[in-house]
């Protein structure tokens, strides 16, 4: 009688994989749309709950300064606070900005995903102004830092 590696650690992972891929992907591809309508966006995240419903999170931004700029990283750093104060509800959470890309000579979307269960993705997808609107670039990798479940 031989015994067969336990795959429970193995489908943990692949759910853990797929609700990051979700979260991310949701928060992805919503910002893209805020582009193509609006031609750029504020700082967002999206949720994934406990219950395994997608949300998205926002906040107003602040007073606009003397040059009528919006402080994003404010806004940024704001939103990561509300998610860690209500991470006890989420799976994942993934939060997304409108960044500067000068490697790549444009704007680009960053998107990082957390998992309560520790596991990160992040990626970018840099964009262009065209004629018709908007041109996205193909997705990324890119690095993130824990900031929601963080002690």
């Amino acid at each position: 009688m031989s015994e067969q590696p336990s795959s429970d650690d193995r489908s943990g992972e692949a759910v853990q994989d797929r609700e990051l891929r979700e979260t991310l992907g949701t928060a992805l591809g919503t910002a893209q749309e805020h582009i193509q309508q609006n031609g750029g966006f504020f700082p967002f995240g999206v949720t994934l709950s406990n219950a395994g419903e997608l949300r998205i999170v926002m906040i107003a931004p602040g007073e606009p300064d003397e040059n009528g700029d919006v402080d994003a990283g404010q806004m940024l750093t704001d939103i990561q606070e509300l998610l860690r104060q209500g991470r006890d509800d989420f799976r994942a959470v993934a939060v997304v900005s409108d960044v500067s890309l000068p490697d790549h000579g444009s704007d680009g979307i960053y998107g990082a995903a957390e998992h309560r269960d520790g596991d990160v993705l992040a990626a970018i997808i840099p964009y262009t102004p065209t004629a018709d609107g908007f041109a996205f670039s193909a997705m990324e990798p890119d690095t993130h830092e824990p900031s929601v479940w963080v002690d």
